[in-house]
């Protein structure tokens, strides 16, 4: 009688499996240079074969955005409604204080993966999509509105300052994260006064947008008026 043979990862539940992964490059990350790493070191750290990661990822940067959803989602499980009476600055800088600590332990890690962006465009432009995903549901959770122009405008000047503070969060070893916290107010001080700009920008386009429908419509308007006239003229044409 034929048994089958069932290995202990083919039992694994997929979810089990993905967070292996994620482990595993990022331990990797904090050992060696992000660009060293192959896919084929990741699966034996992880204890899988190719086939099994390649179920789960198609590539090692999918491996990394598998990573900054984790982090999404530790952020947003943690979410309550304590600050909502509190200004938006400082709800925005609640949830972005616990991203920071949801990210604390992978710190090496994520020191290895910046320095491999700033070496390659390419993936510091598909790592900007990433961030620029992660800042829409930390604006989210922090109750501010991230749809439209202004919201696009909001998501890409977060996700530049979410650079710039991480830079300087790597550098800071002070328990309290005093420097860190500094950098991040100063950021959201001065993001808050660009988006009010663009706020009263777009309040003074407004009138302007309209009247430029406006006289785009009209043309329109008196082309179909020209139309009607000729058809009706013709139609009085073929009745006489």
């Amino acid at each position: 009688m034929a048994t089958d043979t069932v290995t202990a990862a083919s039992l694994t539940p997929p979810a089990d499996i993905r967070n292996r992964i994620i482990d595993a490059l990022m331990e990797l990350a904090s050992e060696r240079v992000f660009d060293e790493i192959t896919i084929n070191d990741i699966a034996r750290r992880a204890g899988i074969t190719l086939a099994q990661f390649r179920d789960h990822f198609p590539s090692k940067g999918a491996v990394l955005s598998g990573f900054t959803k984790r982090i999404d989602r530790l952020v947003l499980e943690g979410t309550s409604d304590d600050l909502l009476g509190e200004p938006a600055k400082d709800r925005l800088f609640d949830v972005l204080m616990r991203r920071l600590d949801a990210m604390a332990p992978y710190k090496l890690a994520i020191e290895s993966i910046m320095e491999w962006v700033l070496r390659d465009p390419l993936s510091a432009a598909a790592l900007n999509r990433e961030v620029v995903n992660a800042m829409r549901f930390m604006l989210e959770a922090a109750e501010i509105d991230s749809e439209g122009t202004l919201g696009a405008i909001k998501l890409q000047g977060l996700a530049l300052a979410w650079t710039r503070i991480l830079d300087i969060w790597l550098r800071d070893h002070e328990p309290d994260q005093s420097r860190t916290m500094a950098a991040l107010d100063r950021e959201l001080t001065r993001g808050g006064q660009l988006v009010a700009r663009a706020e009263d920008l777009n309040r003074l386009a407004t009138p302007l947008r309209s009247l430029a429908r406006a006289a785009i419509d009209v043309p329109r308007s008196f082309g179909e008026r020209m139309r009607n006239r000729t058809s009706a003229r013709d139609d009085d044409v073929e009745m006489t």
